[in-house]
């Protein structure tokens, strides 16, 4: 898979993170859910391997929307 191409899927995985846990946390809003999964994301920038980013974005989001809001 070329750059652009592994970037797309990854962006696609990404919303579905976003949708995932849309569902999974009903009562928080969704500016906050896609700003956590969003800052999570950025973490990964620059690194090389990127097959499980989606993955960990989604556990730390998990992590970070079960604590209560500051």
């Amino acid at each position: 898979m070329e750059s652009a191409d592994v970037a797309a899927h990854e962006a696609r995985e990404i919303d579905e993170v976003i949708e995932r846990l849309r569902e999974r946390f009903p009562t928080v809003a969704e500016d906050r859910i896609r700003g956590v999964v969003h800052e999570e994301h950025r973490t990964f920038d620059g690194r090389p391997i990127r097959d499980f980013v989606p993955v960990f974005v989604e556990r730390a989001a998990v992590e970070r929307l079960r604590r209560p809001a500051a």
